[in-house]
């Protein structure tokens, strides 16, 4: 998938520079960037498609979408 415009959002409120979780708007959807998952972790994600995957970020990232 190839996306041509991105909308920073947010990140995480504690983090420094780099290496932070983070909220992006793109046309259609959100990115979210976070911590790569183990492969024992993406083994219990339901019904995951051979080019998907999965990242952890924190709560505060994301609950900041219901305000």
């Amino acid at each position: 998938m190839e996306i041509e415009e991105i909308e920073f959002m947010w990140k995480d409120g504690a983090s420094q520079v780099g290496d932070c979780p983070a909220l992006y708007r793109v046309p259609g959807g959100y990115i979210v960037q976070g911590k790569q998952l183990s492969a024992a972790t993406l083994d219990l994600l339901r019904d995951l498609g051979a080019d998907e995957g999965g990242v952890f970020v924190p709560d505060n990232v994301l609950d900041r979408l219901r305000d």
